[in-house]
């Protein structure tokens, strides 16, 4: 590997529940998502995965995510930096980031963002609804005759 560094593109980047990882090195990607419905919160999500795929550099760089409420300024969670050793531009490396109990305090629209060496390289949203229970069907009344 040459003194020179290329950043890396992003390739992908996915939310998901799990991720399994096969004996021929091939991820499963276990319930893609961008949306979280909850009848009440605070909601603590059990567990969630950020998966990204970066490719095209060379040389050794960090990524960093943090998921923001919707203020877009308060630090939801946010992982340790994780290392990216690409020795070529041929070279490929996929990071799974498992994040758990993630405590969501408020409906809307939150951030996931994802970093390299502190530069924004990708923003998405991750909708938090609250969810209400259906009322009766037709407007009737439940204990009404129809």
């Amino acid at each position: 590997m040459s003194d020179e560094t290329i950043p890396p593109d992003l390739q992908a980047c996915l939310l998901c529940d799990d991720v399994r990882q096969e004996r021929n090195g091939k991820f499963i990607l276990i319930g893609l998502f961008d949306t979280i419905g909850t009848p009440q919160f605070p909601l603590v999500y059990p567990r969630l995965c950020i998966v990204s795929r970066w490719c095209s550099g060379e040389g050794n760089f960090f990524q960093h995510s943090v998921i923001l409420a919707p203020d877009q300024r308060t630090k939801v969670i946010e992982g340790k930096p994780i290392p990216i050793r690409l020795p070529s531009p041929e070279a490929t490396a996929t990071n799974v980031e498992f994040f758990m109990n993630v405590a969501f305090k408020e409906e809307g629209t939150h951030w996931i963002e994802v970093l390299l060496n502190d530069d924004l390289k990708l923003r998405f949203p991750l909708r938090v609804n609250q969810i209400h229970p259906a009322g009766p069907a037709h407007g009737f009344p439940a204990d009404s005759p129809t």
